[in-house]
């Protein structure tokens, strides 16, 4: 029996990728270098906002101290946090999904690797702050995503077991994450990846659209 549904957030619930498109290339507007293609974005995002900021220099060859990635990426979060709604929206679907959810009794919650600061904002934005049960973001003495350390505590805190959740999310990071908390792991089409790379990290079950989730109940 299922008693929560845990998702991402971004490529998940809300599409974020252009918010985080434009922010990031105002980030390396500012160093002097050329802006990334959007759909590139696709691919430097799941991992934090940390690996994002090492990724976008990477790709444009500048090389930074450890201390200099640290001040672009703190230079990024707030500039971020600033508005975080610009140019995000919530994927079709997702509001009769947890509404879904909600009637069924289903306890729902939000784990991002994104930081906290950046998420709880973004939630309650788009969705209120009733909604759900736990916003988790990335936040010190926390691994981030694919390790579960952060499922797990949203567990306890909702008193479920692995058996009784589902985990919901659109990259190979979140697929690790749920198999490696050993929940039932659903990977969206609609967010930042593809089936491929979803079934290859171990999906058990493919969504192509938000309602299908609703069904697995």
């Amino acid at each position: 029996m299922i008693k929560c549904a845990v998702f991402d957030l971004d490529g998940t619930l809300l599409n974020t990728l252009t918010t985080i498109a434009y922010y990031c290339n105002k980030s390396l507007e500012a160093l002097g270098l050329e802006p990334i293609e959007t759909e590139k974005y696709k691919y430097f995002v799941g991992e934090g906002a940390a690996k994002l900021i090492h990724r976008i220099l990477e790709y444009r060859a500048f090389s930074a101290s450890a201390e200099r990635e640290a001040e672009i990426l703190n230079e990024y979060v707030s500039s971020y946090n600033k508005n975080p709604e610009y140019l995000t929206a919530v994927y079709n679907g997702i509001e009769p999904l947890l509404d879904r959810l909600s009637e069924e009794g289903i306890s729902i919650a939000v784990l991002s690797n994104k930081p906290e600061s950046s998420v709880k904002p973004l939630v309650e934005k788009f969705f209120g702050n009733e909604r759900f049960s736990i916003v988790s973001g990335q936040k010190e003495g926390v691994p981030r995503k694919p390790d579960p350390t952060a499922l797990f505590e949203i567990l306890e805190k909702l008193g479920a077991t692995p058996e009784e959740c589902l985990y919901i999310g659109d990259t190979s990071t979140d697929m690790k994450t749920g198999k490696a908390a050993g929940t039932f792991t659903v990977g969206v089409l609609w967010g930042f990846r593809d089936r491929e790379e979803l079934i290859e990290n171990g999906a058990d079950f493919i969504a192509e659209n938000p309602m299908q989730i609703a069904e697995l109940i």
